[in-house]
């Protein structure tokens, strides 16, 4: 393992150890601003000028400070809360924060330009999506109406986000844009199995984020990394139901920006439609690369598609499959996968024929399917892998299909 993957670790473990001694403790905040000082606060009302108040004070402080809002349900038409700010700030949230129920603007809550936020608390963030989803066809029309994201993080440093709950979101659910060194601690992200587009926690441009000891069930990609995506480790995740744990899709901007040294390890997939894969955009808007990618140690239990590589991604047939994906995978590794999937297709490593995958190596796979549509096997095209240990099924024993 290099140097910098080794260092990477070392540093989440450390952070997780402080995590878990600090979890149960009190603020260690010099300045508390509680939310009752700036007015009248009752359960049922809209709180968003008393969060704004208490945000201006903490973020001016040059002391480190907390937020502490109460127990009880409260309306939030909508939170934007900016730095740069003079010192580290304590989010504490005790009670639920909830959404309107119109479908207005891009954003809801939104933290951008913050060095060493704590964002913490056993509250809830609801999104009210409900009525939401069924408005919500940008997994059928390209060009459709953005909804709200229910939490922003923008270019936030040296920062933890631990014991919250986000609920029923309109889209995603956690946004992560130019950030550097964030964890998510003992996250729980929920909402049901048919709200679409409603991504857990999704990542793009940003280095040395953790996702640690977290429950996701959603409609969408439990977890999903866009391009800029940098030393990010997945670890201790429990992920179902939704669609798995995905790199990608990848290439269907131009400009994008590579992806590389992402660890998914000793996480548990559950009746998912996808465990891990990495997904690229046949006729790419331009050139990219996805390298340094591992999945260790992973439980699935019947997952319809655990491992899969998906260079022709292609939803809905917006693209167009006859032209190669332009985005090069390399140094990709499965290592020590088992337990059960849903369909007798256990392994797909669909490569570009423009770029083959490079180096990948699949090793201790020990899948299983009781189903009546055939005995497991697996598929490939355009790679060649490098297999080690067990092979349950063996690994390209099948032709791959073209859908």
């Amino acid at each position: 393992m290099s140097t910098i993957k080794s260092s990477f670790l070392v540093a989440t473990i450390l952070m997780l150890l402080l995590l878990d001694f600090t979890v149960d403790a009190q603020s260690s905040a010099d300045v508390v601003f509680p939310l009752k000082r700036y007015g009248n606060i009752v359960p049922g009302t809209d709180i968003r000028k008393a969060l704004a108040n208490a945000w201006k004070d903490a973020c001016t402080s040059n002391r480190s400070s907390a937020i502490v809002i109460p127990g009880g349900i409260y309306k939030v038409k909508e939170g934007i809360f900016k730095g740069p700010c003079n010192s580290p700030i304590d989010f504490q949230l005790g009670g639920t924060l909830q959404a309107p129920k119109s479908l207005q603007g891009d954003n809801w809550i939104t933290f951008e330009h913050i060095d060493r936020l704590t964002l913490s608390g056993e509250g809830v963030f609801d999104g009210q999506g409900k009525a939401a989803w069924k408005k919500n066809d940008c997994h059928k029309h390209i060009n459709c109406a953005q909804l709200p994201i229910s939490l922003r993080f923008n270019f936030i440093t040296n920062s933890i986000v631990k014991r919250i709950t986000s609920l029923d979101s309109k889209n995603f659910h956690i946004n992560v844009l130019g950030c550097n060194n964030l964890t998510f601690h003992n996250v729980n992200i929920t909402a049901p199995e048919n709200s679409p587009n409603t991504d857990g926690i999704h990542i793009g441009r940003s280095n040395r984020i953790a996702i640690t000891m977290s429950k996701i069930a959603t409609g969408d990609d439990c977890i999903s990394l866009g391009d800029g995506s940098k030393q990010i480790n997945i670890t201790n995740v429990t992920c179902g139901p939704g669609h798995g744990i995905s790199i990608g899709s990848l290439g269907r901007y131009t400009n994008e920006e590579p992806v590389e040294g992402v660890i998914v390890n000793n996480c548990t997939i559950i009746n998912t439609t996808n465990g891990v894969r990495i997904k690229t955009w046949p006729a790419s808007a331009a050139s990219g690369t996805a390298t340094n990618m591992q999945f260790l140690d992973i439980i699935m239990v019947n997952v319809s598609n655990p491992i899969l590589i998906d260079q022709e991604y292609c939803p809905w047939n917006q693209c167009n499959r006859k032209i190669p994906s332009k985005i090069k995978i390399s140094k990709v590794s499965f290592k020590n996968i088992r337990g059960s999937c849903a369909t007798p297709v256990a392994i797909k490593l669909i490569c570009s024929r423009h770029l083959p995958c490079d180096e990948v190596k699949v090793g201790d796979i020990d899948l299983t399917y009781n189903g009546i549509n055939g005995p497991i096997t697996s598929q490939c095209t355009n790679v060649r892998p490098i297999i080690s240990g067990k092979q349950n099924p063996k690994i390209c024993s099948s032709p791959y299909v073209v859908p």
